[in-house]
């Protein structure tokens, strides 16, 4: 089993998520959900009870190729995201260092 890195999605959802003890991670497109639980146990030294994966489709972008040409699209990359739900009085510390910045 290979290690991968995840890494925590700072965002208002996710926050809302983490107080009923989800964690939404993004993860490499080619991890399985056992690969994941292992890296999240491993970098945080937290117990994984449920994951949930799925992939967030790339957008398609619009671009122009000069005043008069054609404008073409083209589409952002796929994304996977895991939520990753911990046990009972395990926790992960992923919002508090930006409260302590905004006080000082």
């Amino acid at each position: 089993m290979t290690l991968i890195s995840v890494i925590p999605r700072a965002t208002e959802k996710a926050y809302a998520q983490s107080q009923k003890n989800i964690y939404v991670f993004n993860v490499p497109m080619t991890a399985n959900k056992q690969e994941i639980a292992a890296a999240v146990e491993t970098q945080f030294q937290v117990k994984v009870t449920g994951i949930k994966t799925l992939v967030q489709s790339g957008k398609a972008v619009r671009f122009s190729r000069g005043k008069n040409r054609y404008p073409g699209t083209t589409h952002r990359k796929d994304a996977k995201k895991a939520y990753v739900t911990l046990a009972e009085g395990n926790s992960i510390q992923v919002f508090d260092q930006p409260a302590e910045e905004e006080k000082k």
